[in-house]
């Protein structure tokens, strides 16, 4: 029982702790940097106390911000375009080998953040099209607007 114990400990410090480390490079790389550091707070929360206080700001500023990618047309024309780099820039990245770390690895790393920038778009288009309110709200029981 110890043992497993220790066990689930280490692998959450480990796992946790590489999405955290990764969601903070994606901070100012292309990528889901606050979704990643929310993921590997979580993480960490479950078995160490100590990181818990962070995980509401944290998973509050992820959220808005991924509202904010898909509220309107154009940031979600942009954040596509993004996407559309990164999965064409893996795709040079390993058809062109004479450019600086050129390869298989660099090329699926760039396709593979494109691929779950495009998860993410579409998990955060779906979320703000469910908590956008189905109907415009009236003003039935204001009093009219004096104009003159």
């Amino acid at each position: 029982m110890r043992k497993s114990n220790a066990g689930s400990r280490a692998l959450a410090l480990v796992g946790g702790g590489v999405l955290l480390l990764a969601g903070v490079a994606l901070l100012v790389l292309p990528g889901p940097g606050l979704l990643l550091v929310l993921a590997g707070l979580l993480v960490l929360a479950r078995e160490f106390p100590f990181f818990g206080p962070y995980v509401d700001p944290v998973r509050s500023r992820a959220l808005r911000a991924a509202a904010d990618s898909v509220s309107s047309p154009l940031r979600l024309a942009g954040s596509l375009l993004a996407v559309a780099g990164l999965l064409a820039a893996g795709l040079v990245w390993v058809l062109r080998p004479q450019l600086p770390f050129a390869g298989w690895a660099t090329g699926a790393g760039l396709i593979g953040s494109g691929l779950v920038l495009l998860a993410l778009l579409v998990w955060s288009h779906r979320r703000a099209r469910q908590t956008q309110p189905d109907t415009v709200p009236t003003d039935a029981g204001r009093p009219p607007a004096h104009t003159s």
